[in-house]
């Protein structure tokens, strides 16, 4: 392993990754096709909240604004994939690609928009940054509303009738025939549910790992003395200006292509899909995970994901009935989910202060005792 220049720690880290490999290979096995669906999601989160990490816990920038950069990106791969495709040279530029190479250019779309937005925001820290990163996610909606013809505006852009969505079923009008799931390296996957859990899984454990060789080197001790001192680190010759921007930059462009999975999932996007509430989601996803962490984030992804479908609805099953106004509890009123919702995550905190990678850390050093 010290040729590869691994140390043992970071052994143990690539055997977990093998591990996780196999489990997320394998796992639809065992699942239903509805909850393939969920865990797809689950992984689309996984990957914003690694973007919005590197920016918030290693770099010390905090962001309410990620689902603005999230809706670029979905809006990217939407337009491309859609009859609305850009025309260039008299040709259909979406025509040309299929659903799934709209990613990276999704990303890069969202990480320049991210980049950008990086310059205006080294004048302001802390609190001011997070109201000004707030500001782009309450306005992004109203922009996509704005441009109608382009965006679809409140009704946004509808993807499953769109033959270039990989997995949909669709009918041939002369045979009638019915084709569904998809045929690749030599597997066939029957539904789109699952094509689109191992398309989401891929895509998270692929980001996963390069975020990872990223963090360890010398960007990521970069971000992390910037974090930790800012005036330390332009003491011993850091760049600010160039290692906040760039944070800023592959937060957005791991925020984009979650984005474009989002949209690809839903099979639509509008404003409502991209909500202001997705940033607040995302940054109590990355807390729960825990700040400065990457694989304990998918506790986090769960989190948040479960909780807004099903968990936050069912809370009063978990409450006996003999409690004293307690028991009389029901989540199922209109806005009861939502104050569960709050409750549960205040207990969460007061439970694990340092998120799902703080537990991770006190068992390993009770383990080691």
């Amino acid at each position: 392993m010290s040729r590869l220049g691994l140390r043992p720690r970071d052994a143990v880290g690539v055997g977990l990754f093998a591990l996780a490999t196999v489990v997320v290979l394998f796992l639809p096995r065992f699942i239903s096709d509805f909850r393939a669906q969920q865990f797809a999601y689950v992984g689309i989160y996984f990957i914003a909240l690694i973007g919005l990490n590197v920016l918030t816990g290693y770099t010390g920038q905090i962001s309410l604004g990620h689902g603005a950069f999230m809706a670029i990106g979905g809006y990217t791969t939407a337009i491309l994939i859609s009859n609305q495709g850009l025309e260039i040279g008299g040709h259909v530029f979406a025509g040309d690609l299929r659903d799934i190479w709209t990613l990276p250019i999704a990303g890069l779309v969202a990480g320049l928009a991210g980049f950008l937005f990086g310059f205006p925001a080294l004048r302001l820290t802390g609190l001011y940054l997070a109201l000004a990163t707030f500001a782009v996610a309450v306005a992004t909606p109203a922009v996509m509303r704005k441009f109608e013809s382009f965006t679809g505006g409140g009704a946004g852009i509808n993807l499953f009738e769109s033959p270039r969505l990989t997995g949909v079923s669709t009918t041939d009008p002369i045979t009638f025939e019915t084709t569904e799931g998809v045929d690749i390296l030599g597997f066939h996957i029957p539904t789109f549910n699952e094509w689109l859990y191992y398309l989401s899984w891929t895509v998270a454990l692929a980001l996963f790992a390069v975020a990872w060789l990223i963090l360890r080197g010398r960007v990521g001790r970069t971000l992390r003395a910037i974090r930790d001192s800012e005036v330390a680190a332009a003491s011993a010759g850091i760049n600010l200006a160039r290692y906040k921007t760039l944070a800023f930059g592959i937060s957005a462009f791991y925020a984009g292509v979650a984005g474009a999975l989002l949209g690809i999932a839903t099979t639509f996007v509008n404003p409502d899909v991209f909500a202001v509430t997705l940033s607040i989601f995302l940054l109590v996803g990355v807390v729960v995970g825990g700040l400065g962490s990457l694989w304990p984030l998918v506790a986090g992804a769960i989190f948040i994901h479960f909780m807004q479908i099903e968990w936050a609805q069912n809370a009063d099953s978990a409450i006996p009935d003999w409690l004293p106004v307690l028991g009389d509890v029901n989540t199922n009123v209109p806005g009861a989910p939502s104050v569960a919702f709050g409750v549960i995550l205040i207990l969460v905190m007061l439970a694990l202060p340092g998120g799902a990678a703080g537990l991770v850390r006190r068992l390993t050093a009770l383990v080691r005792r």
